[in-house]
């Protein structure tokens, strides 16, 4: 490489360095049998650490069946599926999965992808082919793989103030009746811990004849009776037209998937290139996430204490005066609004605690509203509460951030 590309390639670095929000990536190996508990290693050294930051809302990813379920399938299966879809990829345990997925949120049925990333971009990114002059509707706080998927689609998009029903209707009414349109969000949003206005989003959808695209990676395995996500848990997954989830949070495995009608499903699968092009997951992983949907289904009691310990989370800091957004959701982000100072705290906090807390900053979140995001689990008990709050309390001290303490 010359030095010019490589000067080039400096600076582009060297800026984000220069605005606190280069990203550091924690060496870690989690402890099979005593989630959160993980390891982490150091230039020249390992520590134990309690990890509160993992996706891994339930700690399924190291359940016992699901651990089997992969095992058996390796022993049966061997590892990688051999290739696309299409060509030899498709086994048994993709074919079982993508039924038990479609049940999940009583949808015709469902199509499995390589990650909830690539299910929303191959999704979004094809509905124009499918939709001539078709018109999305974005809430402006979408994920990124969404915003790709709709830039993919090159077609007319129109972003919607943030589960801002009266701007949503606004720009519904600028686009003819008959025009196609699809109505695009989340459930629970990752980083601000709120829930779109789902009825009131499918009774707009309605109103001006639009199809309705949720996504739910979120929620799904957390919430409704069976972990079908906020929509089942609201009653409202037969008036969502395309129902979007991953395997990779609350279902502890790696991969996405999208349930619908048939004839959306089929116009997808033989349409989007981020689908057609990449050799499917492996039979394991696909065993395992079956697995662990099956498991979810039928012990809502996971879900209750997972429930408890974010409430219980945000109670102690809501009693300590901390900043944090108190939200109906089960992700706790604690703010710092600033960038070097989120990644000193998460440093400090890993390094001399044992506590894992990665910053957020831009651009997962805007400039200004720096965070770190705390995801409790189930298996986050009384002391390793007592610990993050002792740890906290030291923290804030040092680095002069505002509390407003209750009396």
């Amino acid at each position: 490489m010359g030095e010019k590309f490589r000067d080039q390639f400096a600076a582009a670095v060297g800026n984000v360095r220069e605005e606190g929000r280069y990203r550091i990536f924690r060496d870690i190996r989690r402890k099979a049998g005593a989630f959160p508990k993980a390891t982490w290693f150091k230039e020249n050294s390992e520590q134990d650490i309690t990890v509160w930051c993992s996706n891994d809302y339930l700690g399924m990813g190291q359940n016992e069946c699901v651990v089997e379920a992969v095992k058996s399938a390796v022993d049966a299966a061997g590892t990688g599926s051999g290739g696309t879809r299409n060509i030899s990829g498709t086994t048994r345990y993709h074919v079982q999965l993508e039924a038990e997925l479609a049940e999940l949120h009583q949808k015709d049925t469902a199509l499995v992808l390589t990650s909830g990333y690539v299910a929303n971009e191959a999704t979004l990114g094809v509905m124009s082919k499918i939709l001539p002059n078709l018109v999305i509707f974005s809430d402006e706080m979408n994920h990124a793989s969404m915003i790709s998927g709709i830039q993919r689609s090159r077609c007319e998009k129109k972003i919607f103030k943030h589960n801002d029903l009266v701007d949503l209707e606004a720009k519904l009414k600028t686009v003819p009746h008959d025009t196609p349109k699809l109505i695009a969000f989340e459930s629970v949003y990752s980083m601000d811990a709120d829930i779109a206005p789902i009825k009131e989003i499918c009774d707009l959808a309605d109103k001006y004849n639009a199809l309705t695209y949720i996504d739910e990676v979120h929620a799904v395995g957390m919430y409704g009776p069976t972990g079908g996500g906020v929509c089942e848990e609201r009653g409202l997954m037969d008036r969502i037209d395309i129902i979007q989830g991953t395997l990779a949070k609350a279902y502890g495995m790696v991969g996405g998937y999208i349930a619908a009608d048939e004839l959306i499903i089929d116009a997808v699968r033989s349409m989007a290139s981020g689908f057609i092009f990449t050799t499917s997951i492996p039979p394991s992983t696909a065993a395992g996430a079956l697995r662990s949907v099956k498991v979810l289904k039928v012990t809502p009691e996971k879900r209750v204490a997972h429930q408890e310990r974010a409430n219980t989370l945000k109670a102690r800091l809501r009693a300590g005066g901390y900043d944090f957004i108190d939200g109906e959701t089960h992700i706790v982000p604690l703010m710092v609004g600033d960038p070097v100072k989120c990644q000193a705290i998460s440093d400090r906090l890993i390094e001399d605690f044992g506590i894992y807390a990665q910053p957020i900053n831009f651009p997962t979140v805007p400039r200004g509203t720096e965070r770190l995001r705390f995801t409790p689990s189930p298996f986050h008990d009384d002391t390793m509460m007592d610990d993050l709050m002792s740890a906290l309390e030291i923290v804030w001290e040092e680095f002069s951030l505002k509390r407003e303490r209750v009396a």
